[in-house]
């Protein structure tokens, strides 16, 4: 944005997926494929004027439109509409967040009389997997209407706070890893930010906040309150018994939530922060199996996401796991205790929670965490540092796809390395594309031994070489990926066994013959990096995610 912007000229559906795909966002169905969907909904009337559809509103699900025509419209910080683009007949209201019966993120108003089919969410799924042709149509469309939703944070919650405020990082990121579009105005470079501050009369001390879009203004909120704000999270049944509880929605459990629910078993995954895990969060994969040129973490991980709820799983995200209950009453029965005081139950657990990210051991780490200092490197923290000096500290995978990502927006990237080189723990391919990049500086046998900064604003990293030599180095941002402790502290009141470093043991390792992938408790099972002895690679976790519904199913069977 350029300084002094007004919200009214901010981009509305210029995208570019708006722009080159519109025909396959906005398709148009012939006659027979309308009556083959007939089957699927009822039909419903509406006068011009009438709402279909209304943002913060859970919609009723998808409208295909038989007569008449329907404007789409989002609204502006100021409340106000802003159209986007019309329907007529033959054409279908709604995007993925129909699938789950999901707030609405546009404004749906009918022009003239219409004449609707409405397709409830769990009739739509149906239509998505009985009707394949036409379901995959519309799947597509349903995809590129939310991607180009969030080129243009059309729709979305509206944050308002400084850029480099550490919780305006943290919101901007919570809503971007969830897939959700959103826009943020900064109240030093968009006139009407310091317009709406003053309207709601919010004090400095209490930004940001955020503008939900039923209406609803939030101080700065937590994640769980966010995701309420824009309805990801809702309440769960109690009651309800699913046949598997999935904990941890990266690659592994994502897995498993399609497998299994493809399947027909009824799966409920929770996260307690986004989907995707650490896979979420890579710039570019470029050695996963059928991907030759490389695709992004969040592109792989959302379209998995998009797979879960078009086979019917339920996502609880953010929604976290406080315990795990392992008292059974003889009917195959596990609980599951969540931090904000509501319970799950299923017949079966897969243990998915993967790890969570290493600290540096620096005493005052913690004063620069959120602002300064990140443990992932997407679009939103590359616009933070672009053009300058960062430090990054790691020498994996997912170090090395960081720093390749970094260097292009950055002027230089310091890469700190512990060992002796990059060989032992880094893929090839890697290796060469950090060699050729002249604007990267690997130092081996390197160790961070102090940060220095105002407040949360980072100002030097100092960190020791070889021969003991210290550096001192103007960066405000560093970056660490140092690997990862497994996320197991919600197992301790089960007493599901882990091994020495924490991790939980499965099959073999706890006695020969024992069931592939079930821990030391029956129907509980462990995938993917929580798990001992497993390959920290994106394509093993997708691999034990298929291998659990097998064993789910053997144990199900079972009782």
């Amino acid at each position: 944005m350029t300084k002094r912007q007004s919200c009214r000229n901010l981009p509305l559906m210029a995208g570019t997926t708006f722009d080159t795909r519109r025909a396959q966002m906005f398709p148009r169905l012939e006659t027979a494929e309308v009556d083959r969907l007939r089957r699927f909904g009822q039909t419903v009337r509406v006068e011009a004027g009438e709402a279909l559809a209304t943002a913060g509103v859970p919609s009723p699900g998808l409208f295909v439109i038989l007569s008449g025509r329907v404007a789409l419209s989002r609204r502006d910080a100021h409340n106000e509409s802003q159209p986007i683009v019309e329907h007529a007949a033959g054409q279908f209201i709604g995007e993925i967040a129909q699938l789950s019966g999901r707030p609405s993120l546009v404004d749906v108003t009918a022009i003239t009389p219409v004449e609707a089919l409405l397709i409830a969410p769990d009739r739509l799924r149906a239509v998505l997997i009985a009707e394949a042709e036409l379901g995959e149509r519309v799947m597509r469309a349903l995809i590129l209407r939310r991607v180009s939703l969030i080129e243009t944070g059309a729709g979305g919650p509206i944050v308002i706070g400084r850029a480099a405020d550490g919780e305006v990082i943290r919101l901007s990121g919570f809503l971007a890893r969830n897939g959700h579009p959103y826009q943020h105005l900064d109240p030093d470079e968009v006139d009407c930010a310091k317009v709406l501050i003053q309207r709601f009369d919010v004090d400095e001390s209490e930004l940001p906040i955020v503008l939900c879009p039923n209406g609803a203004i939030l101080r700065q909120p937590t994640n769980h309150q966010l995701g309420r704000c824009i309805g990801l999270v809702g309440p769960i049944d109690a009651e309800r018994l699913y046949d598997v509880a999935i904990v941890g929605a990266g690659p592994a459990g994502l897995a498993t939530a399609v497998y299994a629910a493809s399947e027909g078993l009824s799966v409920l995954v929770l996260d307690s922060r986004a989907f995707g895990g650490q896979a979420g969060a890579s710039a570019r994969i470029e050695n996963y199996l059928g991907f030759p040129t490389g695709i992004t973490g969040m592109a792989l991980m959302g379209r998995a996401y998009g797979q879960a709820q078009k086979f019917g799983a339920e996502l609880a995200i953010p929604d976290e796991v406080a315990s795990l209950v392992c008292e059974q009453d003889g009917q195959h029965r596990y609980r599951l205790a969540l931090a904000r005081g509501e319970t799950a139950q299923a017949r079966a657990v897969v243990i998915a929670s993967g790890a969570r990210y290493r600290r540096l051991e620096v005493d005052n780490l913690d004063q620069f965490e959120g602002a300064s200092v990140h443990y992932w490197a997407s679009p939103l923290e590359a616009k933070l540092c672009a053009g300058q000096e960062v430090a990054l500290v790691g020498a994996g995978n997912s170090a090395g796809q960081a720093a390749v990502f970094l260097a292009s927006h950055v002027r230089k990237v310091w890469m700190i390395v512990r060992g002796e080189s990059l060989a032992a723990t880094m893929s090839r391919y890697l290796i060469e594309r950090i060699e050729s990049t002249p604007n990267i500086e690997v130092i081996v046998r390197g160790e961070v031994v102090g940060l220095d900064g105002e407040g949360d604003q980072l100002a030097t990293v100092r960190w020791r070489g070889p021969g003991g030599v210290e550096t001192t180095q103007a960066i405000n941002h560093l970056f660490l990926f140092i690997g990862a402790a497994p996320n197991t502290g919600w197992l301790a009141n089960c007493h599901v066994e882990l091994d020495n470093h924490g991790f939980v043991r499965t099959g073999t390792d706890l006695a020969p013959g024992h069931p592939l992938l079930q821990t030391s408790r029956k129907g509980v099972f462990a995938i993917g990096d929580v798990r001992a002895g497993s390959v920290k690679r994106v394509g093993a976790a997708i691999g034990e995610g298929a291998q659990a519904v097998a064993a789910i199913h053997a144990y199900l069977a079972e009782g």
